[in-house]
Order: structure tokens, then sequence, then C-alpha cells
């Protein structure tokens, strides 16, 4: 089978050589292949080919390294004077000089919609920080009034099933156990359990004239008064209780100077709404506000309220804790508690 070829052309030569012959390659079978009549020195040498290949594509990458290098300083260089741009003033219209802004950064639209997202997170989880807060306080204010009524347990057994006289009437002012914390505190370990970690300007009551102060209140149905003007005349007893479990002992009081007419350390269940039915039901003064404080064109005798402080909404939803002569605790709200016996139906006045 014919094939075809091609001749490469010999190049031209100084003057006196002898010009080469034209190499002729032929196809032969599809592939190429020199005439048989080339001359061996005139027959290109693969290995010089392929070294002279990878000449030119090694200089090749060093052209393109060597442009890559240079675009790279001409960028840094482009960088630091815009850098350099931005931190110097520039003089504007008034003649007074202007400091550049970065050209990246938040937009006046996102950073309001940002402090919009934010405001709304924190009406959301700030109500829910506080009640967990409260809630906290309430349990521990439960925790205190439960160990009273467990001192007042002790005092029970210590002294025949006598209660500890909430005031004795029969004792000088000058003497501090004329008031029952007195009376209770060698059976606690700390004053502060006479205290509610959620009231204001609260302490542990030492004596007469900071009887103001307590915001656990202990009832007046235990008040020992030979003359009868603020209680018994005589000292209220254990087997006086019918029903432990639904009489209170200690319930949250409103706390303050004694000089404001506070009288925290006590409550008078006898002060608040008779109930017609049965006079044992009828209930203290109780809101979840402060009633010295809105009642205070009263003598202080006629006030000594409950305050259901523990989430007060100032419509009576707010709680009191209550601790009953049987040793239990729990929480009613101020509406319960003056519903008597369509609510709470709890039996204040045991004598």
């Amino acid at each position: 089978m014919a094939g075809t070829g091609w001749c490469i052309c010999p190049k031209l030569t100084p003057e006196g050589e002898r010009p080469r012959e034209p190499t002729c390659v032929t196809h032969t079978g599809g592939r190429a292949s020199p005439r048989a009549d080339m001359r061996d020195e005139d027959r290109p040498d693969p290995a010089r080919r392929r070294l002279e290949r990878l000449g030119r594509s090694l200089a090749l990458q060093i052209r393109l390294g060597g442009s890559l290098a240079l675009q790279i300083r001409r960028g840094r260089s482009l960088a630091l004077q815009n850098a350099q741009a931005c931190s110097q003033p520039q003089q504007g219209k008034m003649g007074y000089n202007i400091p550049m802004r970065f050209r990246h950064g938040f937009t006046l639209i996102e950073l309001l919609i940002v402090i919009a997202i934010i405001a709304i997170l924190a009406a959301i989880l700030f109500p829910v920080f506080a009640q967990a807060r409260e809630r906290a306080r309430q349990a521990a204010c439960l925790s205190n009034a439960r160990q009273l009524a467990m001192a007042v347990q002790t005092y029970l057994q210590d002294h025949d099933e006598a209660f500890p006289p909430s005031t004795n009437y029969d004792v000088p002012v000058e003497v501090p156990e004329r008031i029952w914390t007195r009376l209770i505190q060698p059976y606690v370990k700390d004053t502060n359990i006479f205290t509610c970690p959620s009231a204001s300007r609260t302490g542990f009551p030492t004596d007469w004239s900071q009887r103001g102060i307590g915001s656990i209140g202990y009832t007046t149905a235990t008040a020992y008064d030979p003359l009868q003007v603020e209680g018994f005349a005589t000292p209220a007893v254990l087997p006086q209780i019918e029903e432990p479990a639904r009489t209170p002992l200690f319930g949250d009081t409103a706390s303050g100077p004694t000089a404001e007419k506070y009288r925290g350390y006590v409550f008078d269940p006898y002060n608040g709404e008779p109930n017609p039915r049965d006079a044992r039901l009828g209930t203290p003064l109780v809101a979840d506000r402060d009633l010295v404080r809105e009642l205070n064109q009263l003598p202080p005798a006629r006030l000594k309220p409950l305050y259901a402080r523990h989430f007060a909404t100032g419509n009576n939803r707010g709680i009191a804790t209550l601790i009953f002569a049987d040793g239990h605790a729990k929480g009613y709200s101020a509406a319960s508690i003056l519903a008597q016996d369509r609510g709470a139906n709890l039996l204040w006045r045991f004598r």
C-alpha cells in the first residue's frame, strides 16, 4: 500500500556550503517513518527532541511564575496604598477633616434589625428570668417558715402543748421576750429564717421596738393579754385547734419601720371580713399590695395584714405562703383567701 509523505526543506546555508537535500518522511500504515535514503546524520534524534520540548516547557513556566509574582507584588502595593488612604483624613467641602471609613460594614437597616431582634428576645426572656428568681425566693421563704413551724412544735413539747404567745402584754416593753421571735430563737440556728428573701426593709425583730421589720408573721390568736385589749386572757394551747391542717400559724406579712405602723412580726386574723356561717372562717386583712401603706389612716392595731407578695400583680393574684399547725406549708392567692369558704376555706380564728 502506497504511503503518503512530506518533506522537510533544508535551511539556507551561508555561501560556500553545500545545501542539504530535503528530508522526506512517508506515512506507511498510518505511521510516519524516515525515508530509507535519508542519511544518518540528517535523521532527528528522539532524545534531543524530548529535551527541547522540556526546555521550552520550563521556560514557559518560568515566564508564568514571574508574571504571577509581579501581580502579587502589585496587589500588595495597591492594598498598602488603600490602607494608608483610609487611615488618613480627607478634607471635606467646608474645610473639615473627614476620616475615611472602610467600605465593609453593617448598614443602618441591618443594625436596626439586629437591635430589634435583641429587644424582642429581651422582652421575652427577662420576665421568664424574673419569675424564676421570684420562684426561688418563694421556695426560700417557704423553707424559712417551715423551720419556724418546727421550732414552734419543739416549743410545744417543752411547754406542755402551750403555744408561744405572739405577744406577751404582761411583760414590759423593755424585755425582748415580750415578742415571740425571742422565745423561738433558742430553737433555731440562724436568725435569717425569721425573714422572707422577697421582702424589702426586713430583718430579725430583736425586741419590741423592732417588731415592724418582720416579714414572716405569727398569728395573734396566740397573743396573751390579761386586759384582753389585743389578746386573750389565757395562753393558747394545742387542743384548741380542732383541724391543724386547716389552721394557719405563719404567713407573709408587710414589713417596714415600726414608726410607720408596720407590725410585720404578726398578722391579726380578726381584722378582716367575718364569715356569717362559721366564725372560724373569718379572714385577716390580705392583699397582694402593701395594705399598711394603703390603709395608713387606721391605727396599727387595726392593721397587721398578710401580704401576698409572691408574683404580685395588684389584683390579688399574688401568692402568700402559709404554714399550718400540723407543719405543712402551701401558697394561696389573696383572692382565694378572701373568698373564705368559697376559696381557700381555712380556719383562721380558732379561738
